[in-house]
């Protein structure tokens, strides 16, 4: 025991609410939504770094030529959809629970990023999208002098 009184209880109602959140968070950001034109959003990593950001977008079973990438202002939109197999080939099922359809996500871009010169790879389920920096955006260095 802590010796706080209630503490535990507070504890695990926190931790119960943050599953909960996390269930909510992702019923909403993975499970289609509305009526005849559902959408999902695949989950995506964001990594900057001195020259470029790199978006990575877990898109497994969706081919390239299903992915539609438009980059407009300060933001990046991956559009596409994960098409179903044919009644033939799912007539057997007995659960179905990955998702298909139309998907969609969109991510801020930092300031200076280079709309001109972005690029995409799609490569074992994962489409890497890389946006450069304008020159003017990169981090640089500038060495300190010692003053004698």
């Amino acid at each position: 025991m802590n010796g706080i009184p209630g503490r535990d209880t507070v504890a695990g109602a926190l931790k119960s609410l943050r599953r909960e959140f996390d269930n909510l968070f992702q019923r909403f950001m993975v499970e289609p939504q509305g009526d005849g034109g559902e959408t999902w959003a695949p989950r995506v990593d964001v990594e900057e770094n001195d020259s470029e950001t790199l978006i990575r977008a877990d898109l497994p079973g969706v081919d390239a030529k299903d992915v539609e990438i438009e980059v407009s202002g300060d933001s990046l939109v991956i559009r596409g959809e994960r098409k179903a197999g044919s009644e033939e080939e799912r007539k057997n099922y007995s659960r179905a629970e990955r998702v298909v359809g139309k998907f969609s996500r969109k991510v801020q871009l930092p300031a200076g990023s280079d709309l001109d010169a972005v690029s995409a790879a799609s490569a074992r389920g994962v489409l890497t999208v890389t946006v450069p920096k304008k020159p003017e955006a990169r981090v640089r260095k500038v060495p300190v002098q010692a003053a004698d």
